[in-house]
């Protein structure tokens, strides 16, 4: 289980930060597609949101203790926080390499839960994937 834990805290820190960074370039986002980027990284942040919500549930459920504040969060996440230098196209990569990112880890995840048969948590992470991977499609149609 301890692999599992070690998993799943690791994403917990990496929505927290990703929900930070969405939200900074949210408010930072310029340009031509100044409203339709707005407007998606809203839907982005809300949804990591959720996310970094029931991955901490997740781990209290099955006896295991998420990481809680942002100097954890920081020093466990993979994904890197925003500069507060980005332009627009450097933000929209900027996310999809984080998706990227998180696909690598969850299927890393995934394993670790299906080892222990834990298939509720696989079943969050195998849904989670599903919607990581379709936002890697959507935006490298987007820095076409």
């Amino acid at each position: 289980m301890e692999k599992l834990y070690q998993a799943l805290d690791k994403q917990v820190a990496n929505l927290s930060v990703f929900f930070t960074k969405l939200h900074h370039f949210h408010w930072f986002v310029t340009g031509p597609n100044f409203y339709a980027l707005h407007v998606k990284f809203e839907e982005m942040y809300d949804e990591i949101n959720e996310l970094y919500d029931e991955f901490a549930e997740r781990m209290l459920m099955i006896g295991g203790t998420p990481s809680s504040t942002l100097k954890d969060y920081l020093a466990k996440a993979s994904i890197q926080e925003a500069t507060g230098k980005e332009k627009t196209e450097d933000m929209v990569k900027a996310i999809r390499d984080d998706f990227v990112l998180l696909v690598k880890e969850l299927k890393d995840a995934l394993q670790a839960a299906q080892e222990v048969d834990d298939e509720q948590t696989a079943d969050l992470i195998i849904t989670t994937l599903a919607s990581f991977e379709k936002h890697i499609w959507m935006l490298n149609y987007t820095l076409r």
